[in-house]
């Protein structure tokens, strides 16, 4: 039999990065709530008691875009001035322009409807970036994730929860989750390692919060039959996180963008989430190659699948499509490229609208990743395409 390890890695609401990545996500939230049609591209950075905010914002609406900055830092956790960053206190600077001219040229009007009399208003908005996204689903989990990034998005979550329910009281809201897992002929048999890194009290000893740690987030996040005696748990390796946060780190929207999707398991086209308008090919397409992909799998067409769709910026229709299986597929991979091009419309603006992406749905999505979120109901997420994926298949 052929082994093999693959980690993949989790970090909690507290980590810098994903603070920067909440507060995009809340800025854009609060912009579509009453502009369902502003384009916005938000950047945050955050530092030893500083967030900077920059970037693109078109829109009708004015929002207090300082007030949600606070109130973002401080539903996170951050709300007392010895974590050296708290949304109370810390200085808030602002960059933001409009959108460029040049670039809204081709996204309010697509080059398909400049060059011919198209009706379909499909074809009225063109991409706003070009780029390659990827979409992938296997059948390793129920939500059809990989199992390594799904048990690391657990653990945060669990971490999270323990530390905002004030089970674990001296927890802060910075940490990490890893997870390797052992596959045999490609298929997960068990965990060799987990490492959990949480921020907390100077005044807790390292083996209460190993004992904690293990008791009350790894033991209710990860079914105990993935593990056995040889399983490897290291908490907090240094002996000591204290000093967490932007008082240790910077952080900066985008950087996780991994763990925004399959933690390195499958491709990643290298465009960022958070804080992007559905216009932004980046987000949109890649939701969208994430729901192809688990409704093929969801058919019982592959067991895994990876779905790569790629644009020109101002162009409604993408460029290329492409379908791999991997080998686990009865149908080529030609043959299901087909089938998707049938069934799926891949111009931005029909994107949208299957997907109802023009609504303040993302800053639950800025944590615990954006896809295999079952938890919330969100439309690239349903299996609602695995019949006529079937059918179309026996043709």
């Amino acid at each position: 039999m052929s082994k093999q390890l693959f980690t993949s890695e989790s970090v909690t609401k507290g980590h810098p990065d994903k603070i920067c990545d909440q507060i995009s996500d809340a800025i854009l939230d609060a912009i579509l709530e009453i502009d369902k049609e502003a384009h916005v591209a938000c950047e945050v950075t955050v530092a030893p008691n500083l967030v900077h905010v920059m970037g693109e914002i078109t829109t009708k609406c004015y929002v207090d875009i300082s007030e949600i900055v606070r109130n973002t830092i401080i539903e996170i956790g951050y709300d007392d001035p010895k974590y050296k960053f708290d949304g109370h206190s810390c200085n808030i600077i602002l960059s933001i322009n409009s959108q460029s001219p040049d670039i809204a040229i081709g996204v309010n009007e697509s080059y398909e409807a400049k060059i011919e009399d198209f009706t379909d208003k499909n074809n009225e908005t063109g991409a706003g970036d070009q780029g390659m996204m990827f979409g992938f689903a296997c059948n390793e989990t129920e939500e059809l994730m990989p199992l390594p990034i799904s048990l690391a998005h657990k653990l945060t979550k669990r971490l999270d929860f323990v530390r905002e329910n004030q089970i674990l009281k001296y927890l802060r809201p910075d940490g990490k989750a890893q997870v390797t897992v052992e596959y045999e002929d490609s298929k997960p048999k068990r965990i060799g390692t987990i490492v959990l890194s949480a921020q907390h009290e100077e005044h807790i000893g390292s083996n209460q919060i190993k004992k904690d740690l293990i008791n009350f987030v790894i033991k209710p996040s990860i079914d105990e039959s993935l593990m056995d005696n040889y399983t490897k748990i290291y908490i907090n390796p240094t002996g000591r996180f204290v000093i967490g946060g932007p008082a240790a780190d910077t952080g900066l929207t985008g950087r996780k963008i991994i763990v925004d999707t399959y933690g390195g398991y499958s491709r990643h086209g290298g465009g960022a989430f958070s804080g992007k308008d559905p216009t932004k090919v980046d987000r949109s397409a890649a939701y969208m190659a994430r729901y192809i992909a688990k409704n093929i799998v969801g058919a019982k067409l592959a067991t895994k699948c990876e779905v790569q769709i790629a644009y020109a910026i101002g162009m409604a229709s993408p460029v290329s499509v492409l379908v791999d299986a991997f080998g686990t597929s009865k149908y080529s991979n030609e043959k299901l490229t087909q089938i998707v091009n049938r069934v799926f419309d891949l111009r931005p603006a029909a994107i949208i609208n299957s997907l109802n992406l023009r609504n303040p749905i993302y800053r639950q999505l800025a944590t615990y990743g954006h896809m295999g979120r079952v938890d919330l109901n969100i439309p690239w997420e349903q299996l609602d395409k695995t019949e006529l994926l079937e059918s179309l298949g026996k043709d």
